[in-house]
């Protein structure tokens, strides 16, 4: 079927205008793997975790208001300009196995950063701030265990994905990890002796109260105490419903 001879021209303006316009993918969720390798989509697969940290992130923001997830969030992005910083200062090109052309710089690994960055400061969270999860000690400290050896596997798998799929060199992936861990050993003692301190003050501002901000700092276990406190409410409601009917 012909088109009219006014689509034409659009179509022809449009196939030129683009011939001009370089496209260039967006690396925090393009990744390819080899065809046919098994191996090598489960890599890319895990390779895209730190986009399901964010994810977590907004929705932990979103329902729990605590001040120190906020915090925490903020220094992922502190983290991820200081990346892009490096990046644009070092400006250390990708490897060039690859058979495209890749547009960003590789020094340091943006991947390798955010997931190490996480997993350290996830690490002093559970050995200093985190207390008291559950009564008995045995549980409280496979808990911990738990929580620190998903997080080393997570950041490890991540950092060798970007390896295995060709992404990064292995001295990008390296540099990423330790540019990560010193960042977040320094957010994390910010966080602790400068910023912790004020959040009870902060709690107190009308912005807070019309977001619903809340400070948990003094809570040794914050999920034990939602538990309680919602069980405790419910049986108060309870009562109350109860007592009108019967009236």
């Amino acid at each position: 079927m012909a088109l009219p001879d006014g689509d034409e021209n659009y179509f022809s303006k449009v196939l030129v205008e683009n011939d001009r316009i370089k496209w260039v993918p967006l690396s925090l969720t393009l990744v390819e793997y080899p065809k046919d390798d098994i191996v090598g989509k489960i890599l890319a697969l895990i390779s895209i975790t730190p986009l399901g940290i964010i994810s977590g992130f907004l929705t932990l923001i979103l329902f729990r208001r605590d001040l120190h997830t906020i915090t925490f969030f903020l220094g992922t992005i502190c983290s991820h300009a200081f990346n892009y910083l490096l990046k644009h200062t070092i400006c250390e090109a990708r490897p060039k196995i690859r058979p495209d052309d890749m547009v960003e710089y590789g020094m340091p690994s943006s991947h390798a950063q955010f997931i190490w960055f996480f997993a350290t400061y996830i690490i002093y969270f559970v050995f200093i701030r985190l207390h008291h999860m559950n009564n008995n000690t045995i549980i409280e400290n496979l808990s911990k265990f738990l929580i620190i050896s998903s997080s080393l596997t997570i950041a490890l798998l991540v950092s060798y994905s970007r390896i295995y799929l060709q992404y990064h060199t292995v001295g990008q992936i390296l540099c990423g990890a330790v540019v990560g861990i010193l960042f977040a050993t320094f957010w994390f003692a910010l966080t602790y002796f400068i910023f912790t301190p004020l959040f009870p003050q902060i709690v107190t501002w009308k912005i807070s109260e019309f977001l619903l901000l809340r400070d948990t700092t003094l809570i040794p276990n914050v999920l034990w105490f939602e538990y309680t406190s919602t069980r405790q409410e419910v049986r108060v409601r309870s009562r109350k419903l109860v007592s009108m009917k019967s009236q």
